[in-house]
């Protein structure tokens, strides 16, 4: 019975280095991947937005790090322009 159970241990351990393996080519870097897992897999939910719909309100910190910023304070000011990305 022991030897059945570190062979399973051991077979899910391989499976999960691999399933990171895996996940850090898709992600670009271990780094990203704990990124991709820590934060975005969490909030991650299927919408129904159509074209032309209103977009959600989010809130997000600006690049000074302590500012809040809402989308729907700013809708309507001047036009307003969402990259999310990088360029780095």
């Amino acid at each position: 019975m022991r030897k059945k159970m570190i062979w399973a241990l051991g077979v899910l351990l391989v499976l999960s280095g691999a399933a990171f393996g895996a996940l850090c080519y898709l992600a670009g870097s271990p780094r990203d991947a704990y990124g991709m897992v820590r934060y975005a897999l969490p909030h991650m939910k299927l919408g129904n937005l159509k074209a032309g719909d209103q977009a959600p309100d989010f809130e997000a910190v600006a690049l000074d790090g302590e500012t809040r910023v809402r989308l729907y304070d700013r809708i309507g000011q001047r036009p307003l322009v969402l990259v999310f990305g990088s360029y780095t």
